[in-house]
């Protein structure tokens, strides 16, 4: 594998929310699902995951390698 492979970051997207309460949360996921689905998007690809003490300490690049990870696991539970 290449030095400019195994820096690759998926182009898939992904959605960081960072403070908001749980109703907001969960309203803003249904907000953009419904925008990504309007727009002829794949809903079901994008993965979003919230702040946590932890993953504020990561890397951008490391963060969304990590949700697209646990992405796909879970789509692939279903």
């Amino acid at each position: 594998m290449s030095n400019k492979e195994s820096t690759a970051v998926s182009r898939e997207p992904v959605v960081l929310l960072h403070g908001f309460p749980e109703e907001a949360l969960m309203a803003a996921i249904h907000a953009v699902k419904a925008a990504a689905a309007e727009a002829g998007m794949d809903a079901g690809s994008i993965a979003f995951t919230t702040s946590t003490p932890t993953n504020l300490e990561w890397k951008v690049k490391a963060l969304i390698r990590e949700v697209r990870k646990e992405h796909g696991h879970f789509q692939g539970q279903k």
